[in-house]
Formats: C-alpha cells, structure tokens, sequence
C-alpha cells in the first residue's frame, strides 16, 4: 500500500513535481526488480543441474539394484 504523501501539491507545478519523484521511485523499483529476477534466475539454474545429478545418482542406483535382483534369480 502507498504512503500517504506528507504535503498535498497546491498548484500544477507541485502535482508536476510530485509525479515526476513518483516516476523516479518507480524507475528504480523497476530496476532493482529486474537486478533481483537476475539473481532468482541464476540460482534457480544452480539448483537445476544439481537436481540432474540427484536425478542421475538415483537413476543409476535403481539400474544397479535391478541387475543385483536380476543376476540373484538367473544363477
């Protein structure tokens, strides 16, 4: 929720004024907001690969207990 601002504008000038410190609030919000979707992006790409490798770890540990089962029924 906004502030409420602390001195209402009086004349066209003032609301001119008011608006254009509003924009530049905004501006930057906008710009931090990206610098943070940035971070987001990286470390959700970080986590991507190691969720590969649990993915390959567990693939691989699956193969490895069905040959066990598989040369146990066949000897």
């Amino acid at each position: 929720m906004a502030k409420p601002m602390a001195i209402e504008p009086k004349s066209t000038r003032e609301h001119i004024l008011s608006l254009y410190g509003h924009m530049t609030g905004i501006k930057k919000e906008l710009i931090k907001n990206k610098q943070d979707l940035k971070h987001i992006h990286q470390d959700v790409e970080k986590l991507g690969g190691k969720v590969d490798k649990i993915y390959w770890v567990l693939l691989v540990a699956a193969g490895s207990a069905t040959l066990l089962v598989v040369d146990l029924l066949f000897r």
